[in-house]
Parts: C-alpha cells; sequence; structure tokens
C-alpha cells in the first residue's frame, strides 16, 4: 500500500508519517515544502494541474492532508486551510481519482458548544474567526468532492513536539523559561475555558485507521478527547509536571476565540463505530510526552 502523507513536517503530519511507517507492507511517502519530503508540494502554491502531474508517477492509494496553517492572517489561512485542499481534490480526481483522502480538519469548524452537550458531526457548524472559517471551507470542499474521502475533525491535539503558536506548546516554552525559580510568576489570560484535548499519537493512530479502513467512510468523523477538560486543569498539570515553583497570575483577559468559545467537547462515537478508534492515552500522558519531548539532553 503506498500512503502519501502531505504537511509530514508538521506537527500532526510528522507523528501522522512516523506511526505509519511501522505499518508492515505500506510504502509511507512524504510530501511537502521541505528538502526531505520525497515530492515537492506546496498547496497554497501549485496549481491543480501541476500537482496532477507530481501525483501520478507517486500513484497513492491513499493521501493524508495534514498541511494546514493555525496561524497568521486571512489570506494566509485561506490560502493553506480551503485553497489548498481545493487544489488537492481537483488534482486527485485528474490523477488518482480511486484514491482514498483523509483530510484533517478542526473541531473549531463548530463554534461555541453547549456545556454538558458534546457536538456529534450532524451538528450545526458556527465558526467564530478565520481559522475555524478557513478550515471548514476546506471540509466542505472535501465532503463535496465525489472522492473516496473522509475528513477528521480534530480536537486540541497534545503531545511531543506541540508547537508554541498552540496553548499546550506555549504554556510549556514558558514553563521551561521559567525553570525552577521560585519568584518566576506566569502571566496569563483567562483560563476558564473548556477544550477537548485529545493526544497527538491518538490523531496519529485515527490517521492510519481511516487510512486503511476497508469500504466507504462517513464523511466526518470527530477525533478528540470526548470530554472537556478546564484549561486551567492543564495548566496546573503541566506546571506540576515541570517542577514549577513560582506563581500563575490569571487576568480576565484572553484571545477572542476563547472568550467566544467558552466550551468546546467532541462526540466520538461515530469514529468508534466506524474506525473502532477511542483514545488510548490520558490527557496527564500527553501533557507527560509534551514536557519530556522538548527536555534537553
Amino acid at each position: 500500500m503506498r500512503i502519501l502523507v502531505l504537511g509530514s513536517t508538521g506537527y500532526l503530519g510528522a507523528h501522522v508519517a512516523e506511526r505509519l511507517r511501522a505499518l508492515p507492507g505500506t510504502l509511507v511517502l512524504t510530501g511537502g515544502r521541505s528538502p526531505a519530503a520525497d515530492l515537492d508540494v506546496d498547496l497554497a502554491r501549485v496549481g491543480p494541474e501541476q500537482l496532477a502531474k507530481t501525483l501520478a508517477p507517486a500513484a497513492p492509494d491513499t493521501v493524508i492532508n495534514c498541511a494546514g496553517a493555525t496561524g497568521g492572517d486571512a489570506v494566509t489561512l485561506a490560502e493553506v486551510n480551503t485553497r489548498g485542499p481545493a487544489v488537492l481534490c481537483a488534482a486527485l480526481r485528474a490523477a488518482a481519482p480511486a484514491a482514498r483522502l483523509v483530510h484533517l480538519g478542526s473541531a473549531a469548524e463548530y463554534g461555541p458548544g453547549i456545556p454538558d452537550a458534546p457536538v456529534t458531526e450532524a451538528a450545526a457548524t458556527r465558526p467564530v474567526g478565520p481559522y475555524g472559517a478557513t478550515k471548514l471551507a476546506g471540509t466542505v470542499t472535501v465532503t463535496t468532492s465525489g472522492l473516496d474521502a473522509v475528513v477528521l475533525r480534530v480536537g486540541n491535539p497534545v503531545g511531543a513536539g506541540a508547537p508554541p503558536t498552540g496553548l499546550p506548546g506555549r504554556i510549556a516554552a514558558l514553563l521551561r523559561e521559567a525553570g525552577s525559580d521560585p519568584e518566576a510568576v506566569l502571566r496569563l489570560g483567562d483560563l476558564s475555558a473548556h477544550r477537548d484535548f485529545v493526544d497527538v499519537r491518538d490523531v496519529a493512530r485515527a490517521a492510519l485507521l481511516a487510512a486503511t479502513a476497508p469500504g466507504p467512510l462517513p464523511p466526518v468523523l470527530n477525533i478528540g478527547g470526548g470530554r472537556a477538560v478546564p484549561v486551567r486543569d492543564l495548566v496546573r498539570t503541566l506546571a506540576h509536571l515541570a517542577g514549577f515553583r513560582g506563581r500563575i497570575e490569571e487576568t480576565t483577559a484572553g484571545s477572542a476565540r476563547s472568550a467566544l468559545v467558552s466550551w468546546q467537547c467532541s462526540d466520538i462515537g461515530a469514529a468508534e463505530e466506524a474506525l473502532g478508534w477511542r483514545p488510548a492515552h490520558s490527557l496527564g500522558e500527553a501533557l507527560l510526552a509534551l514536557w519530556e519531548g522538548g527536555r534537553t539532553p
């Protein structure tokens, strides 16, 4: 089986590629802007015809699209999260119409949740900012493409290599900077929001299962931890793992998205039914992997 992982040098893509390489009888091809990738692919810039010419000789049985932007202005987000999937779908229809496409979406596509009511894949999508809106547009493109495609709507991934552009990675970076100084102060925004965190290793396993599952799959599957966790608890757990001896100061100020989306949790029952998938790692294990993974030898 030939599986092409796009965005293979990114946070999620690297974990997905690593997981796939352990699968017997699988040839893993990587695609991205890195010179180390097998295929030079920049979904934000390449045209459908050129991408089709690149994909045809690779002849993938499955393409897993992990390429995406989580930060930047609206133009950057649209180029990667919306234009990218559209170009990929057009190229696959021309070069590998029988290939399965596994596209990584985001729980941000749902927008604000209702406390104690995990959202199913049938829930209304009401993204509150450019990131969620551009990811939703990408999802619509994939699910209406006519391809054998599935979108994995991923919650808030946590684990080794988490970038500082996301909350867990940013908190870990701040704790490393603070060290064991008892006078250190972490000044953070409002931590009262609830989020659905999922170990990045579980995301990678879900991608593998979606890539290799027989028959057609539902168009969208939620991949999350299945419970809403106070962001404050995540910060305190990570601080404990870091041996932080200073003080955490929380203000009422915070990101616009945190204010608008105070509660988020995905119902993951459909993924269990379709893929036999459930999270295998706890949030504590994910945070330990995040902290241990960033330690210097």
